[in-house]
């Protein structure tokens, strides 16, 4: 079982503030959380394979293709700045 100092010592870690009432609320619930997993691994699992996800899943995308933008103006005239025929954004990476 959980305590109070371990969830203390937890949000210490996590850089968090919490208040009393957070903590107890925070203490009883990691406490089932822990609980559920004793339970779990009581199961035996010894001729069951690993797996990532429950479900096998595909990943359905598109192929990209490169077009160009039939009204290139229009899209710059929506930005709010721009300098010639580029969108203008701030610098955000200093040159050293």
């Amino acid at each position: 079982m959980i305590d109070r100092e371990q969830v203390r010592k937890v949000a210490l870690l996590a850089r968090l503030e919490l208040t009393d009432e957070e903590e107890e609320k925070f203490t009883t619930q990691l406490g089932d959380i822990l609980d559920y997993f004793e339970q779990l691994s009581e199961l035996d699992v010894t001729d069951i394979e690993p797996t990532t996800r429950a479900i096998d899943v595909s990943n359905v995308t598109r192929e990209d293709k490169l077009q160009p933008y039939p009204n290139r103006e229009e899209i710059l005239q929506s930005a709010p700045e721009q300098e010639g025929e580029y969108f203008k954004v701030p610098k955000i990476m200093s040159g050293e």
